[in-house]
């Protein structure tokens, strides 16, 4: 017999609704947050040169932060639905500060690699931020509430990259962390005085049981299995483009300093619309057909990307086009996840999140060695291939539920 899991029963107070400026505060600090793990993404040339790593092993930078934020995914974010929220979210903060500025001022590869570990696994602030903007919004809004935080950890992730590129070229790397420090520092105070103190009642599982519910929620829930191997799929697509274009970009012929490369991420601007426009229309219940498009989208992206070297305008064209598409895939999930099991937002969270973060390390160790083998234009088989097993994934899991719906319509009308 299954163990089902302990609900939280919440009142109608627990869901008094989000104002928009608590609302934009929670956008604005997940963005912060998650920008703390793409720092590195055009900087990885420069470490790499800085302390003698090689091309195809310098990605490890990202999927050894990738992993531990996985890792924090597990065992950090579930623990908001068992602990005060905004305490967690204080107290990881804080030790962010720490980490970054240990990344920011080491000698050593080794202490490199662990620092970055460590705001990897401290960066999941960000999907505890959005598990309790979910928490606290109404039924009716939560899509919405939950595009408009993901669209700020969009601009966080396109921020990151561009800040980073500009403050290398300007003062070196180490110059990004020590900067982040100080705005981690600065968003943890603000969280400190504005943060809502309201909570919903807790759950009465201990952690070890936590823990264990996470993994049931894969059991017990067959819409985030589905939606959790889509978000692999979509992320190692992601990744493959944002971890390994660094590297054509700043070789020859093109040569780009590291201020234009990470402009290129201020054209993945249109995904932080469409994060806000998917939760709206998954309000209206129209999730799936914003998947179907957005993948459809996704796999089309890697044709102008693939024509780099031709011309700058095809990559700017491809990048606006995945970021749009990903994302708009990626807050779909989240919505039609929330809304099965509202109790459960940090769990949901986590168990979605994990995926996310597979299919980014994966990505990312992917497009490397890709690159190192096959250069620009074996990275782009390898998303194009990845992009169509997401659409080829929804397709068929599309068809087997109408199927499923078909069946039951028929035996509904032979029991009548």
């Amino acid at each position: 017999m299954n163990t089902p899991i302990p609900q939280t029963h919440l009142s109608a107070k627990a869901h008094p609704g989000m104002s928009r400026l608590v609302a934009i505060l929670f956008a604005l600090c997940s963005g912060l947050a998650v920008a703390n793990i793409y720092y590195a993404q055009p900087l990885l040339d420069t470490i790499a040169e800085e302390f003698h790593i090689s091309h195809s092993h310098i990605g490890m930078i990202i999927t050894v932060t990738q992993i531990c934020y996985a890792l924090g995914l597990l065992l950090l974010v579930p623990l908001g639905d068992l602990i005060n929220r905004r305490k967690l979210i204080i107290v990881q903060m804080f030790f962010s500060v720490l980490a970054l500025l240990v990344v920011g001022t080491t000698l050593s590869s080794s202490i490199l690699f662990t620092g970055m570990a460590i705001v990897g696994l401290l960066a999941v602030n960000t999907q505890s931020l959005v598990a309790f903007a979910a928490a606290l919004a109404s039924p009716s809004e939560r899509g919405r509430i939950v595009g408009l935080v993901t669209s700020g950890i969009v601009i966080g992730i396109l921020l990151a990259r561009t800040v980073a590129g500009t403050m290398n070229d300007w003062i070196g790397w180490r110059s990004v962390y020590l900067f982040s420090a100080v705005l981690t520092l600065l968003g943890m105070v603000a969280l400190f005085l504005l943060l809502p103190k309201h909570e919903p009642q807790r759950t009465k599982l201990n952690y070890a049981q936590l823990l264990i519910s996470v993994f049931q929620l894969y059991r017990e829930l067959p819409i985030l299995r589905v939606r959790g191997v889509l978000a692999i799929l979509i992320f190692s697509a992601f990744s493959i483009l944002w971890t390994s274009m660094v590297l054509p970009l700043s070789a020859p012929p093109l040569s780009l300093s590291h201020t234009a490369i990470g402009a290129f991420g201020l054209a993945g601007a249109a995904g932080a619309l469409a994060a806000a426009r998917a939760g709206k229309l998954a309000d209206r219940g129209l999730g799936q057909k914003t998947t179907g498009f957005s993948l459809m989208l996704l796999l089309l992206s890697w044709l102008p990307i693939g024509y780099v070297h031709h011309s700058l305008w095809f990559l700017i064209a491809g990048v606006i086009l995945l970021d749009l598409a990903v994302q708009a895939v990626h807050v779909t999930n989240q919505s039609l996840i929330y809304n099965v099991r509202p109790e459960a937002q940090s769990r949901l969270t986590a168990a979605y999140m994990i995926f996310y973060s597979i299919g980014s390390a994966t990505g990312s160790i992917a497009s490397t060695l890709m690159y190192a083998w096959t250069g620009w234009t074996g990275v782009c088989w390898l998303g194009a291939g990845v992009s169509a097993a997401a659409f080829l994934f929804w397709a068929i899991d599309r068809y087997r539920q109408r199927k499923i719906l078909q069946c039951a319509s028929v035996q509904s009308d032979n029991g009548d």
